[in-house]
Formats: structure tokens, sequence, C-alpha cells
């Protein structure tokens, strides 16, 4: 057959390319793709919380280990002005003792009475008292320091940190529920284990239950 009859025949139309049709993911699938993205995130943001908690956790339970605990004994006089006709200037005391005894933290306490008053500083692992004679404006200030141990115990339990600290315990708190309960939701997707994992989980908290009662 020659070139030129081939080149004679006519040109087949083109088929129209019928357009893709996007199936929706079943609403299971869909579920089983969020609770994963929620799971791996949130515990990738709350991961460093989540350590730290966990770890003083235990110092918690055992505040021995590694117990650096010390006392420091001071006495002093305090300025002119720390007293007025209505008492104790309690700012001019709080001021004269962070500059000269390098007291830090938060008042926590003050009393006042005929003979002597008290001021309380508190921070995490750290107090200092100082007792005032309220005639001459003696004072004795006793400072204790509990160590790295100390202050971690302390913002566990989020005593004397301040409000920034408390609200990240909450959000701690928070991260933990909702990865707890993503978690769970994931755990009904996996079919193999999920009966055993239901069987030790309804074991461990029958377990936190009875440990409960028996301490209480």
């Amino acid at each position: 057959m020659s070139s030129t009859a081939v080149e004679s025949r006519p040109a087949k139309p083109a088929q129209p390319i019928a357009p893709r049709v996007r199936r929706r993911r079943p609403l299971r699938l869909r579920v089983h793709t969020v609770l994963r993205w929620l799971h791996i995130y949130t515990s990738m943001a709350s991961l460093l919380v989540v350590l730290f908690f966990a770890a003083t956790g235990v110092t918690l339970n055992h505040p021995e280990w590694l117990s650096t605990e010390r006392t420091e004994d001071a006495t002093g006089t305090l300025p002119a002005a720390w007293k007025t006709a209505r008492g104790i200037d309690w700012l001019v005391v709080a001021e004269h003792l962070r500059a000269t005894n390098g007291v830090h933290g938060t008042v926590a306490d003050r009393r006042e009475d005929d003979r002597e008053g008290s001021l309380t500083f508190r921070a995490p692992g750290y107090s200092a008292d100082c007792f005032i004679d309220v005639q001459t404006g003696h004072y004795k200030l006793t400072t204790s320091y509990q160590g790295a141990i100390g202050v971690i115990n302390d913002l566990h339990r989020g005593r004397d940190a301040g409000s920034a600290w408390a609200w990240l315990i909450d959000v701690a708190g928070v991260f933990l529920v909702f990865l707890s309960l993503t978690g769970l939701g994931l755990l009904f997707y996996l079919r193999k284990v999920r009966i055993k994992a239901l069987v030790v989980m309804t074991v461990g908290a029958a377990l936190v239950v009875v440990l409960a009662k028996l301490a209480s």
C-alpha cells in the first residue's frame, strides 16, 4: 500500500475524555484520619510538658532523692522609714530585704502586733521568713533553699509559681485529656488488638480505683 493511500484516509474524530468523579471517602475513614492527625500533633505539642509532669511525679513521691536543702540565717536593722504612725510600712521592709539580703519571691504572709512583725516570701523551692522587733527595727531573716528537686516539685504542684504557671498546668491538663481521648478513639480502628487493649484498660482502671480506696 502506498503512502499516498494512507494519507488520504479521513482522521477519526477525537473521543471526549470523561471527567473524573472524585468519590467522597466514607465517614469512618475520615474520622480515623482526623483522630490520627489530632493525636500525633497534640502529642508533639505537649511532649515536653508531659515528660516534665511525668518525671516530677516521681520526684514528688521521693523528695529525698538528690535533696540539697539548706538554711541560712541573717540579721540586720531596717532603715529609718520602715515604720509610720499607722504601723509597719511593708513596702519599705520588703524592698530593703530584697536589696540588702537578696530576698526574692512573692509576699505570702505578713503579720504585726505590739511586739513583733513578720513577713514571708515564697517561690518554688524557696522561702524566706523575716521577724521584726517593732520597737527597735532589728530583724532576723531565715532563708530556706530546697534545691533543684524542691523547685521542680513545687512547679509540679503549682505552689508559689504565679498565675502564668497555673495557666500552663491547666493547659497541660487539657492536652492530656485530649490526647487520651484521641488515643482511645484510634483504638477502635485497630481490630486485631482492640478487645485485648480494652481489657487491659479496664483492668488498669479497676486497679487505680482499688488503690485509691486503700489509700483513702
